[in-house]
């Protein structure tokens, strides 16, 4: 499983993938891979009203991650249990169920229900 940031040809990255690269129009044609990477705690939160599904308490954070010289931030759960702090290192780890996919109104193959989480490194 990987965690993809994308890159256009003028060596701008961004998370999530955007048709055109949203600092200067061009196409993004390269992927990046974060999965292996440690990342700095930028900012983050604690939901206690979640959507249908989603634990309660939930933790986001949005972490700042380096690559050939490029930043780029990604937004994901903070592992349950574990506190992170602005300016912690943190590292994605690999989950099959982000949700419930038995509590939504969607059907659960319409989606996918797996991604990353990020622990303290």
């Amino acid at each position: 499983m990987t965690l993809n940031a994308y890159r256009c040809q003028n060596g701008h990255l961004t998370y999530p993938e955007h048709e055109l690269c949203p600092e200067c129009g061009e196409a993004q044609d390269e992927t990046v891979d974060l999965a292996e990477e440690i990342g700095e705690v930028v900012t983050w939160t604690t939901s206690t009203a979640t959507p249908p599904g989603v634990r309660q308490p939930n933790t986001l954070a949005i972490v700042e991650f380096s690559a050939d010289g490029e930043s780029v931030r990604a937004i994901g759960q903070v592992v349950e249990g574990e506190e992170v702090e602005i300016g912690d290192e943190v590292r994605p780890v690999y989950a099959e169920e982000l949700r419930d996919p038995d509590a939504g109104i969607r059907e659960k193959e319409s989606q996918e229900w797996d991604g990353y989480r990020f622990e303290p490194a």
